[in-house]
């Protein structure tokens, strides 16, 4: 679970080993953003680097799903929903704790789109340095697929 608040709600382990964090301007609203982001089946439709993802429940606090990016599987339980400015999910795989966080803002139409995300555990510790460069590409690129996916334009009904 995300390990400490603040005044805009949850947040990562920011002492853990390994902790990233990105953000990016989409030219989207805030509620298409939202639509997207959590509607986690959807994922590898957008995200190249997530494979598969299989939630048993509707996306809501207390539901969990399994998701394959890179080499591993992630059980992940999703913590905080505050639609549609905040959701944070936490997650193992490999011995690693995980806790990430997304907070959107709405900007004149447009959606600040902020991620953080934390690594904890032996693995994280001893890996430290390969796990931070992969979590920093991973969020950067993670927040680009979210961008390129909400600026698409929607199917014109005939």
């Amino acid at each position: 679970m995300a390990q400490k608040t603040h005044p805009n709600g949850p947040t990562i382990a920011w002492d853990s080993p390994v902790v990233s964090q990105a953000e990016i301007e989409i030219d989207a609203p805030v509620d298409r953003v939202w639509e997207i982001l959590t509607a986690i089946e959807r994922w590898p439709a957008w995200n190249p680097d997530v494979k598969s993802v299989s939630i048993g429940d509707a996306f809501a606090e207390g539901s969990t799903f399994r998701w394959k990016a890179g080499p591993g599987t992630i059980t992940s339980l999703v913590e905080h929903v505050d639609r549609p400015r905040l959701v944070a999910w936490s997650g193992r795989t490999f011995g690693i704790r995980a806790v990430h966080v997304w907070r959107l803002e709405a900007r004149n139409g447009k959606t600040l789109a902020r991620t953080e995300e934390s690594y904890d555990g032996l693995v994280a510790r001893v890996l430290r340095r390969s796990l931070q460069k992969t979590l920093d590409t991973a969020l950067t690129d993670g927040a680009s697929y979210l961008k390129a996916e909400a600026e698409k334009p929607s199917p014109k009904v005939s």
